[in-house]
């Protein structure tokens, strides 16, 4: 199968373009597509069979759900049962936007989507390829990030091509996201809330909206290759995780390290907190430096961390965030990516 990349312009989507992603779509083929976080891999959520799909191409685990992606309010009751009031103070806070609601679910949605579980998650993304193509579709796209299954998510174009090739129909080329990394995701069918992934929406940002939000600081037993469906995506101990071995070190540690490394005759990459200042940088070591920003971070590690894996080296070092709830989704996230 060729992969067919279709360049669209976010500002102003083609129709054309638009119209084959949706025939693709409703003809149970994938298409990956843009979001304000990374880009998703999109089947019609419900046809058991392209969803299927999305786990072959993938590699996906059948006890990981994926994420529904929506256009509007008036798509909820296709997929979800029940619609609290805590869901319509958060989406009408958030959405569109990037995060996902965790709901008991509708039985016109396939088990496969769910991971064979009695909840749902869904969103509505904010970025107009994606807007687009939903309302055009006409239905519901199950749709989690756009790579291999464990590896990095894909931030551009290029990035899905480099896991997903000759698997999967259509790429939608809407250039490099803005947010970088994934939604938060939060399960409202407990009480209180629990934050099953942290994303670009914060903690305080949900509190301020419906009260105390509990966090799962640690992985569920199921939260393995088993049988047992996981609450979210997202949960698996390896997770984001580039090819090349990825190590966290704390801020002040890395020269020592990188010492470490550069005896031992690897090949390093370091992607540096902020400015380096008069830090002297040994001779080999591929350097690159995020901003001091959790906004300007996010949206650039996914790329940088591709940019490192793809030069050949024989491990990536980061320097930590700070320990805060700020910080809180990247940290996941390097935290997921290192883990062996």
């Amino acid at each position: 199968m060729k992969t067919v990349v279709i360049p669209v312009d976010p500002g102003a989507p083609s129709a054309s373009a638009l119209a084959e992603a949706a025939r693709v779509l409703r003809g149970g083929g994938l298409v990956a597509f843009p979001t304000e976080t990374v880009y998703g891999l999109g089947a019609n959520a419900l046809d058991t069979s392209a969803v299927a799909r999305i786990f072959a191409a993938k590699g996906r685990p059948a006890n990981n759900p994926l994420i529904v992606h929506i256009s509007d309010m008036t798509q909820v009751q296709q997929v979800a049962a029940e619609w609290p009031p805590s869901a319509a103070r958060l989406a009408e806070r958030f959405w569109p936007g990037p995060l996902t609601l965790v709901l008991p679910k509708r039985d016109t949605v396939p088990d496969i989507v769910t991971a064979q579980g009695p909840t749902v998650a869904v969103r509505v993304p904010a970025h107009p390829i994606a807007q687009a193509l939903i309302r055009t579709t006409g239905l519901p796209i199950a749709a989690p990030s756009a790579n291999r299954s464990t590896e990095l998510s894909p931030t551009r174009a290029e990035h899905v091509l480099r896991g997903l090739e000759a698997r999967i129909e259509m790429v939608l080329d809407g250039g490099p996201t803005t947010g970088g990394i994934e939604s938060t995701v939060l399960d409202l069918t407990t009480t209180p809330p629990r934050l099953l992934r942290p994303g670009l929406i914060r903690v305080a940002e949900l509190e301020s909206v419906i009260g105390p939000v509990t966090q799962v600081r640690s992985l569920p037993i199921a939260a393995q290759d088993g049988p047992q469906p996981l609450p979210s995506p997202g949960m698996l101990p390896r997770h984001y995780a580039p090819r090349t071995p990825l190590e966290c070190v704390k801020a002040g540690r890395e020269l020592e390290r990188l010492a470490q490394l550069l005896a031992e005759k690897r090949r390093v990459g370091w992607v540096a907190f902020a400015d380096r200042g008069e830090v002297i940088i040994p001779s080999g070591v591929h350097l690159r430096v995020l901003p001091s920003d959790t906004v300007g971070y996010a949206a650039h590690l996914y790329a940088v961390l591709h940019e490192l894996d793809a030069a050949g080296l024989d491990r990536l070092l980061v320097t930590l965030p700070p320990d805060s709830d700020e910080w809180l989704a990247v940290r996941d996230r390097l935290r997921r990516a290192a883990a062996i």
